[in-house]
């Protein structure tokens, strides 16, 4: 019997969402740009990186030949052709271009329903909710209640916040809520607490996610979010690849945010890490001692988080080229029948307007002993990733996806 490892680069897309324009992102690309600034100098940041985006690893996988299927573009640095694994890209069919959204549909569930989101008006949620919040919770008020970029929300309240022992609540063109708070100050159990709270009351808004993003620091410009983040997610509403897995008492290991993104439900062992580096070993140290016909399924978050949230090119394109490095150690660990895919949720393209993520194609790479080389063109949905590691590990497929396995 195989195992598989799902690897998700959170918010590394690769342009060419037909559906792009409705979102405002004609145009975006993820990757594509990343490449393009670094070849023209922009990616350039000294003691950090220089020169043109190098993934060597990635490009001999199909990394770059996905980015042209997506998109047309040759991304500069990206040349070459893949000489081991199959590639391709696959297209979001998801309402929303949020975590949620995106890994439901990369486990098998495209969002058909509408999310529930808040105006880009100030305060931005209904007054309604946030007098049963501060009724609920015994809170003397709130700040913040706009859209904005958390960190830029925290350097502008934090202070004030500290002072007053009123939470932070801010919103973005997700479908989200997310509430700041100081670790020491505030303390972060009462945080997951009024989280707690929260995710209750927006329930019937159909927000995707409430979200803590603990803090600390002592005044403006000291001010930094910690690992402790946690989501609380809308449950999926229908069984997906995690569900079957568990169903058959497969052994499943969900890394970062996984569990939460899933509402803990089917994610099996659930480890946390910070960073990227962090979030990758705990991967590979789960799937070295995975047994036959089990599943280790990663979210790498500071693509999305540090860097395409933060508009950050060169970091971007730096922790690119860290992950890259570490392919052939993905490499190395998988066994005759073992099967590993990289893809990605969405974009967050670090080169566009806002701090929002964009709507894009998704690269996939699928490789492992025996996988037949090839490309598997432009899927027509993310769920084809499920419907494949369905085929791969001998269960039921389910109702979405058609597996690039087969012929």
């Amino acid at each position: 019997m195989t195992r598989a490892l799902l690897i998700v680069l959170d918010s590394v897309g690769i342009g060419g969402a037909p559906d792009a324009a409705a979102y405002g992102d004609a145009g975006a690309n993820t990757l594509g740009h990343i490449a393009l600034a670094c070849a023209e100098g922009r990616g350039d940041r000294a003691g950090l990186r220089h020169g043109p985006l190098r993934l060597p690893h990635l490009v001999a996988l199909g990394l770059g030949q996905a980015v042209t299927m997506a998109t047309g573009l040759v991304a500069p640095g990206l040349e070459g052709g893949a000489t081991g694994g199959r590639f391709g890209a696959a297209t979001e069919t998801s309402n929303g271009k949020d975590t949620p959204s995106g890994h439901w549909e990369i486990a098998g569930f495209p969002v058909r329903f509408a999310w529930g989101y808040f105006p880009e008006t100030v305060p931005c949620f209904p007054p309604e909710l946030i007098a049963a919040f501060l009724r609920d919770t015994g809170l003397p008020g709130i700040l913040g209640e706009c859209h904005a970029s958390g960190t830029a929300i925290i350097e502008e309240f934090g202070e004030a916040h500290i002072r007053t022992g009123r939470p932070i609540l801010y919103t973005s063109a997700d479908s989200v809520l997310q509430i700041a708070a100081h670790e020491q100050h505030f303390g972060l159990e009462r945080l997951y607490a009024i989280c707690r709270t929260m995710r209750t009351l927006t329930l019937p808004l159909r927000i995707g996610r409430v979200i803590a993003r603990p803090f600390i620091g002592a005044r403006r410009g000291e001010f930094r979010r910690t690992a402790n983040r946690k989501d609380w997610a809308i449950e999926p509403a229908q069984p997906m690849l995690l569900d079957r897995l568990h169903a058959q008492g497969r052994a499943i290991v969900t890394i970062g945010k996984i569990g939460d993104i899933f509402a803990h439900r089917a994610t099996g062992e659930e480890i946390k890490a910070a960073g990227n580096d962090s979030l990758l070993n705990a991967a590979l140290a789960a799937f070295d001692r995975l047994p036959a016909g089990g599943l280790v399924f990663a979210n790498l978050v500071d693509f999305d988080v540090e860097f395409g949230h933060r508009r950050d090119v060169p970091g971007y394109a730096a922790a690119l080229e860290a992950f890259d490095r570490r392919v052939p150690e993905i490499a190395a660990r998988l066994r005759p029948g073992d099967l590993a895919v990289i893809t990605a949720d969405h974009g967050n393209d670090p080169t566009w307007r806002g701090t929002d993520h964009t709507r894009e194609r998704v690269p996939v790479l699928a490789f492992g002993p025996g996988i037949a080389p090839g490309s598997i063109g432009v899927r027509e949905s993310l769920a084809d990733i499920a419907a494949s590691l369905a085929v791969h590990l001998g269960i039921p497929p389910g109702p979405d996806g058609r597996s690039f396995l087969q012929a």
